[in-house]
């Protein structure tokens, strides 16, 4: 591997255009609920598993670490200036995270293999998502403008252009080669994906309280999503089951989803950062 990460160095660090696809859908619930099936399949890789097995704190703090995800999600998409900011912040945080691991295998966070990967698992998650829980799958063109938008995060994130795919076809087929050659069931990911997980309390004094009844049904919802909104290939390489009874029940629970999403208040249906940024471009008109 090499020593250098992601290079800014002449990278076009605006965030996406705004009114476009990930305008309207990076910032909404529906999105969050797909949120664990990207971090799965990022985790999958044996080198990221190991990262953050060996450097995260997502045992002992995995709410504060999911709202510190959310959160910069919504800066590469609607924090404006802060895009560039965050991307900033993100390779400084990770520059310093390397290791080796379980077979012995060095790795470091900001190796350009390891980033593009990170950054490639929210495209297809996206789609399933959309397929699953939008109104409706989107359209080929639509497929490739989000892409062409998805492409607008990585050098956000500050991924040089000629390591980022140019196009759909060469995206599917870089991502394909690496779920078949890379991805295997780490540690981290059977974990996230397991139904049993162990998940500390939140916060909250009444959820603490609760927690002990409430984790069963959390921990077996997070790991019906996160396998359900999974590509078949990338599930299968991690060695998750998915059945035709479950199958019926994700199709019964989007059919429900896309009927009350869309009826919720915006400052229900949208995180506080995509609210805001909305609300500001409407004001500018």
């Amino acid at each position: 591997m090499t020593e250098h990460g992601p290079r800014p160095t002449g990278v076009d660090h605006r965030p996406p255009p705004v009114g476009g696809i990930l305008w309207s859908i990076a910032g909404e619930v529906r999105s969050v609920l797909a949120l664990p099936a990207a971090l799965t399949m990022q985790v999958a890789h044996p080198a990221v598993g190991a990262g953050v097995d060996q450097h995260s704190v997502f045992r002992t703090d995995p709410w504060g670490r999911g709202e510190r995800s959310l959160r910069s999600v919504q800066l590469w998409v609607y924090g404006g200036d802060r895009a560039a900011a965050e991307g900033r912040r993100l390779r400084a945080l990770h520059r310093d995270i390397r290791g080796t691991d379980a077979e012995g295998r060095p790795y470091r966070a900001l190796d350009p293999e390891l980033y593009r990967w990170v950054h490639a698992t929210g495209y297809p998650v996206y789609l399933r998502a959309q397929h699953y829980l939008g109104a409706r799958p989107f359209t080929v063109a639509e497929e490739r403008a989000l892409y062409a938008e998805w492409r607008y995060v990585g050098r956000v994130l500050g991924i040089a252009d000629h390591e980022l795919p140019r196009s759909v076809e060469e995206f599917w087929t870089y991502y394909r080669a690496v779920v078949r050659e890379r991805l295997e069931p780490t540690p981290v990911a059977r974990e996230l994906a397991a139904p049993d997980a162990s998940v500390p309390a939140p916060g909250p004094l009444p959820l603490r309280l609760l927690w002990p009844g409430l984790r069963p049904l959390f921990t077996r919802f997070r790991a019906f999503l996160t396998t359900g909104l999974m590509p078949p290939d990338a599930r299968a390489a991690i060695g998750l089951e998915w059945t035709d009874a479950q199958e019926r029940r994700l199709r019964w629970f989007g059919r429900v989803v896309r009927v009350t999403v869309p009826l919720l208040p915006e400052r229900l249906r949208y995180l506080p950062i995509a609210r805001a940024a909305r609300a500001g471009a409407r004001r500018a008109g």
